[in-house]
Formats: C-alpha cells, sequence, structure tokens
C-alpha cells in the first residue's frame, strides 16, 4: 500500500498536492497541517468567527485536485480539520457538488475538549484538544469515505489509519501498529524525509525536494521512497534525522500503541529507498496527551543596530537608558539579547554592526506597546553615537502559552462520523500499560582513536525541534565505527558545555544504539513555547546546527 504526504504544517507547498496525485502510484494521500502553534492561529480564528477553525489552505487544494484524486482513485486522509473538522467537511461535500463529483467525506471528532476544560482542570484556555488515534480514520475508510478529516490526531494516526484499514489489523497487533506509527513519523513532516533540513545536505542535490512516499506492507514495515525524478534525497541519514525530530526516550507513546524506537533497523533498498523494519511496540498508556494553548498577554520588541567600537558600552548605556524611561511602569518582562554580529576593520556598515533586541511582555498592551516602543524612540538623539533601529514603534502583539497535559482516555469521546452521517463510537484500548523508563543498554568500550579538534558536524549530523517549553535534539553518525566515540564522548556534560544555554537547565540523553544515535531533551528551553516568542530560535529549529558548529575533540 502507497501511502503519500502532502503537507508537513499550516504553510507548505501549495502545489504538492497536485504534484503527488500526478507524480506515481498512490493508494492514500495524506496531509498534516497541525501544530502547537497552528492550533492557537485557529483557536484566534474561531473568535473572530465560529465557522472556522479550519486550514482553509487545504479546501483551495481540494478545490483545484479532488476531481483528479477521485479519478485516480486516491484517498485523501488529513487533519486539516483543526478545531472545525465537522464545518470543513460540509464545506469539502459543497464543493464537490459544485465540481460535479460524486464524493463520500467523512469526518472524526471528539478532540475538542474545550467545553469540558474548566471540570477536567484545565482552566479556560483558548483551545484544549486531545491527541486522538487511528481507529476513527479506519471506521471512516471502512464505509467507503473518500475523504477523512479530523481535529486533532496524532500525526502518525494519517499513516496509521489507511494501514490498519487496508490490512485489517486488530487493536493489539502492536508491532505492525508501531511499524505504521513509525513510518508516519517520517512522513509527517513532508520534505524532512527527502532532503529538506537536512545537516548534510551538500552531500545532495536537494533542488525543492519531492514529498515522501511510504509502502507499507502488512507487517507493519515499510520502504520510504518519493516519486521517481523529483529532487531531494531519500537516504539512511535523512530518514534517521527525521526519526530523532522532537521525540523523546525509546518509547515513543501515542493513543493506539506505544513505540519502541530502540528496536528500529533501517536498511537501504535501492536509490532513494530505505526499508524500516524491526519495530516493536507495546499496549498505549491510560493517559491521553491534551494540547492546551491560552492567551498570556502581549509582547513587543525593538532591536537597535550598534556600529563600530565601544560595542557593549553602548549596549549598556542604551539599556540603562531605557529600564530607566520605563521605571514607573516597567512591563511585566524584559529581555536583552546582544547578538554580535560586528567584525572587525570590517568592509561594509552592515558587517561593522552587532544587533541589541528588547523584547517585553506584559498582561496591559499599552505598557507593552506605544508606552515601549515610543519610549525606545525617544533616546533616539540623547544615546550612544550611531543610534538608530531597524523598526519603527509599533503597538503590542497578543501571544499564546502552549502547555501539555493528560487525562484519562475514558474522558476523551473519540467519535468517527461516516458519509452518511451515522456516528461510529471507538472503543477504548482493549488493554493499556503505564509508562516506564528502558534501561540504557550496554555501551561499547571507550573507542581507541585518535582525534582533532574540529566542529563537530564534521561527522554528527543533528536534527531539533520544539515540544512546548522543551526542546529535543537529536545526533547520529552515519559511520557505525564512529558510534562508540559519540556515545562516550557527548555526554550531558560535554553537551552542556557545548551549548552554554542549556547549562543550567535540565537535560535528559536517551541512547538509540540501533540507530547510532543520542536524543537529548532540554527541558524548559523555550519558555512558554513557540507562540510566547521567549527565544532567538523559538521552536529550536537551528540548535542542532549550534551544536555541530561547535568544535570539540572529534576521530580524524
Amino acid at each position: 500500500m502507497r501511502i503519500g504526504n502532502a503537507s508537513g504544517f499550516y504553510g507548505d507547498r501549495f502545489s504538492a498536492v497536485r504534484e503527488m496525485l500526478t507524480g506515481g502510484a498512490l493508494d492514500v494521500l495524506t496531509g498534516d497541517y497541525l501544530a502547537e502553534l497552528t492550533m492557537l492561529i485557529l483557536g484566534r480564528d474561531r473568535l473572530k468567527d465560529p465557522k472556522r477553525g479550519y486550514a482553509r489552505t487545504f479546501l483551495r487544494q481540494l478545490e483545484e485536485n479532488l476531481g483528479l484524486a477521485k479519478e485516480k482513485g486516491v484517498r485523501i486522509v488529513a487533519n486539516a480539520g483543526g478545531l472545525n473538522p465537522a464545518g470543513l467537511a460540509g464545506d469539502i461535500r459543497a464543493l464537490a457538488e459544485r465540481l460535479g463529483l460524486d464524493v463520500a467525506v467523512a469526518h472524526v471528532e471528539g478532540d475538542d475538549l474545550l467545553p469540558r476544560a474548566g471540570e477536567l482542570g484545565f482552566g479556560k484556555p483558548l483551545t484544549a484538544n486531545a491527541y486522538l488515534g487511528a481507529w476513527g480514520i479506519v471506521e471512516c475508510l471502512n464505509a467507503g469515505a473518500d475523504v477523512v478529516v479530523t481535529g486533532r490526531v496524532t500525526d502518525a494516526s494519517l499513516v496509521v489509519g489507511p494501514a490498519a484499514a487496508h490490512f485489517g489489523w486488530r487493536r493489539d497487533d502492536y508491532d505492525a501498529l508501531a511499524g505504521a506509527v513509525v513510518a508516519g513519523h517520517v512522513l509527517e513532516c513532508g520534505a524532512q524525509a527527502t532532503g529538506g533540513n537536512y545537516a548534510f545536505f551538500t552531500e545532495h542535490e536537494v533542488g525543492v525536494p519531492g514529498f515522501p512516499i511510504a509502502e507499507m506492507h502488512a507487517d507493519g514495515s515499510s520502504v520510504i521512497t518519493k516519486h521517481e525524478g523529483t529532487a531531494g534525497a531519500v537516504t539512511i541519514g535523512t530518514v534517521t534525522a527525521q526519526l530523532l525530530y522532537e521525540i523523546g526516550g525509546p518509547r515513543y507513546a501515542g493513543p493506539d500503541v506505544t513505540t519502541r524506537f530502540d528496536t528500529i533497523t533501517l536498511t537501504e533498498d535501492g536509490p532513494d529507498r530505505v526499508r524500516i523494519t524491526g519495530t516493536r511496540g507495546e499496549p498505549p498508556p491510560p493517559a491521553v496527551k491534551v494540547g492546551l494553548n491560552s492567551l498570556g498577554g502581549f509582547r513587543n520588541s525593538t532591536t537597535f543596530v550598534l556600529t563600530g567600537l565601544d560595542i557593549d558600552a553602548k549596549a549598556a548605556l542604551v539599556k540603562t537608558q531605557l529600564e530607566r524611561s520605563l521605571k514607573d511602569r516597567p512591563p511585566a518582562e524584559i529581555r536583552w539579547t546582544l547578538a554580535r554580529t560586528d567584525h572587525e576593520d570590517a568592509d561594509t556598515e552592515q558587517r561593522a554592526s552587532a544587533l541589541l533586541h528588547c523584547a517585553v511582555k506584559d498582561s496591559d498592551p499599552k505598557i507593552a506597546g506605544r508606552a515601549f516602543s515610543g519610549a525606545a524612540i525617544e533616546l533616539a538623539l540623547s544615546s550612544y553615537p550611531g543610534f538608530h533601529v531597524t523598526a519603527p514603534p509599533s503597538d503590542a502583539s497578543p501571544y499564546g502559552v502552549f502547555t501539555a497535559s493528560f487525562v484519562d482516555a475514558r474522558d476523551v469521546p473519540h467519535v468517527a462520523v461516516l458519509p452518511d452521517g451515522s456516528r461510529v463510537a471507538i472503543a477504548l484500548p482493549g488493554e493499556t500499560r503505564e509508562l516506564s523508563d528502558v534501561d540504557e543498554p550496554e555501551l561499547p568500550g571507550p573507542p581507541q582513536v585518535r582525534t582533532q579538534r574540529a566542529p563537530l558536524g564534521t561527522i554528527v549530523g543533528a536534527r531539533s525541534g520544539d515540544k512546548g517549553g522543551d526542546a529535543n535534539l537529536g545526533v547520529w553518525v552515519s559511520a557505525a565505527e564512529h558510534w562508540p566515540w559519540l556515545v562516550h564522548a557527548l555526554t550531558v556534560v560535554e553537551f552542556r558545555r557545548l551549548l552554554p544555554e542549556t547549562a543550567s537547565l535540565p537535560v535528559t540523553r536517551y541512547v538509540l544504539p540501533n540507530l547510532c544515535a543520542l536524543n537529548f531533551v532540554v527541558t524548559g528551553l523555550l519558555g512558554e513555547g513557540v507562540a510566547a516568542q521567549v527565544r532567538f530560535d523559538p521552536q529550536a529549529k537551528a540548535l542542532g546546527e549550534w551544536l555541530r558548529a561547535r568544535y570539540a575533540e572529534v576521530p580524524r
């Protein structure tokens, strides 16, 4: 069964749906449109209009491609329903009628816990959505749906559902389900599996990468590939990078199965083909993850340009002046960041300049708004020489806060609404198992290798990302002979030394020998999450590239 992906986020390449439908054979086309930040955006959309709350891009893509998908017999499964899957399903039916197409549309709901947020102990968030599993999708497909839209399901469920329906898997076929979770995890971020955002991108002709495909088999194994003739690359490296993206320990928990990432085996299966086998699964935990988005207040920022000599003194002067100007009612949070982008004896003014960024937050939009940005501009003729800023004064903008919580699966309804309008309640898992840590595997002996001082990225790949306020950073080596060096050299102590921002934060290291990889989870690095924009790189997307650029003793 060939399952393709055409979206890794809300805003991904619009043409990907048509590219995937015309590029070669497919049975199912999936699209992942939801992320923590996306749910906040959709929540604000819904405040303006209760009929909104879904990814409108998806409807425009279907307007161009629904007839083509029907003609080719490709079924479509997407989580573009966001906060309003019923509304999106209704609009797709109206679109099909307008286009003169006979298309069966179904949707999955039950993830929206906002009406019961208070009784569940969540307070008054803007959004509260449980991460549902794959079995609602299975019911919709078994009922003949051509298009299935969901709200917040786990990203991998978009692949697990079609595979389980096609192969007739049972709820306790844990190994097969886990294999599909792995394939879904590889596909969910689109072109990140085919050479996009890849540490060793210079080794391949990247171009504009094609989107990934999983050739699923009845035992849950798969081959990751892409349409022939498309750009990018599918290698053990690109697949490893995506497997390490936004995970924690070896036990990867989901609502249908807990997947053991320490059992995955990757092998080359020809050009642009990587086979995934050996994945083991265990019963899922009894609790279901819930994503909560709340409005946290208002933020604003000003960036001062500091040029030439005495950069530190200039920064200290304007910092003192601005904070003195705000002393009568300072913002609740003031954060200063000095980026030393300046160069000695620079040949251009820009290369002679550093950037001093001041970001503020407050519950009062006036305090974080013109009271702040106006005070910054008022210093223009009374501060450091060469004073200027990168943008005029502005009003504050609202920001959100993402938190994750958990509820008993029994408190989460999971309903498949079939093409004929009938509703099917999805049963709870027949068996659950509390999560526990996996014992660290026996490590190889310390290597006897000659080393030289060089960037880690000379031989180490990395992929990093965000989970709420935490960041994960997965690293791997392509050559198995370098694995003993990596596992002994890159300890938590060394990790903190290389990335000083993490020195005072909890850092957990997980060992994945089967992938020649380590995964580090840094708790609290991103503060209140991406929507709060606390950090220079608020989603930790480039955290791994910073690590790779740091110098250490690496094998010659």
